[in-house]
């Protein structure tokens, strides 16, 4: 793969460094516009949250407009009512001025070994066909074999190079990028779905965050906002949108499974996607069965 390409597809080094005490300055500017924020975006009036949380509506509009101060525990309680995504509840208690209630652990850190292991079984159990584990943002964190080979063959990477799985690497990015998206033969609907999954953690995020960011670095890309406004009218027979490869004589039709582990109680794994690969046709299937094979 080109440097270009290389470079294009890896996160900024700002992003990765910034102190995780900050993170609520990045998203909002004090808890009142964090909690007004969630519950406008959960369609919430005053009224309604204040039932559902069990507070009075009276103090709801006190904690908006910072007359009031939360306690932890009510932070906590909100964030459940309003169905936060456990990052968003630690910047709720950061802009309140506690400390995260979740940590935030990476794979490689011992208490997170059974975590790990499951991962690896799952992507193991998938070859011969291509799976990865991705974090929110589809930076890439784990591949198994016939994912690795199947990003060298298709973005031209060397066979002996690394393929960055330490989530400096973004999938998304890195498939849309005008050098690798002519061989995705329907790139515009590919481009529309892809979209969708980080508008939806833009929507999170709120304003001036990392979803935002990696947003507009989308949209800049050639085409690809032309492509978001413009809807799939095409009549398909498929349950579910192909992706459609051409390169180098070879057609492959694959389709894709999104799975999330449940009941996490760490920033790291509520965010982490498993995606797998499957073919669509027999010819795709044998194409990987013959990759694979010794």
């Amino acid at each position: 793969m080109s440097s270009a390409l290389a470079d294009a597809a890896r996160k900024p080094a700002d992003s990765r460094t910034a102190p995780a005490r900050l993170a609520h300055e990045r998203y909002f500017s004090d808890f009142g516009s964090a909690l007004r924020y969630w519950r406008d975006k959960r369609g919430l009036s005053q009224l309604r949250l204040s039932a559902e949380a069990d507070i009075s509506q009276r103090h709801i509009s006190f904690l908006e407009s910072g007359r009031s101060q939360p306690s932890r525990e009510l932070i906590l309680r909100l964030g459940t009512v309003l169905d936060m995504p456990l990052r968003q509840r630690n910047v709720m208690l950061l802009c309140a001025g506690f400390a995260p209630a979740y940590q935030e652990r990476t794979l490689s850190d011992p208490e997170m070994a059974a975590v790990r292991q499951a991962l690896e079984f799952m992507l193991a159990q998938q070859t011969p066909y291509p799976a990865i584990v991705v974090d929110r943002l589809w930076n890439l964190v784990m591949a198994n074999a016939s994912a690795a080979g199947f990003f060298r063959w298709l973005l031209d990477i060397d066979a002996h190079g690394p393929l960055p799985g330490d989530g400096e690497f973004n999938v998304i990015q890195a498939t849309l990028d005008p050098a690798a998206r002519r061989h995705l033969l329907n790139w515009q609907t590919i481009a529309s779905d892809a979209l969708h999954w980080i508008q939806r953690e833009a929507m999170g995020d709120g304003p001036q965050s990392e979803a935002q960011a990696l947003l507009d670095t989308l949209l800049a890309l050639p085409g690809i906002e032309a492509a978001s406004r413009t809807p799939n009218l095409e009549s398909n027979a498929l349950p579910f949108v192909p992706l459609r490869i051409g390169k180098a004589g070879v057609e492959l039709n694959l389709f894709s499974a999104i799975t999330t582990l449940g009941t996490p109680h760490d920033v790291t794994v509520h965010e982490l996607r498993i995606e797998t690969f499957f073919p669509a046709d027999p010819a795709t299937a044998e194409w990987f069965k013959a990759r694979a094979a010794p």
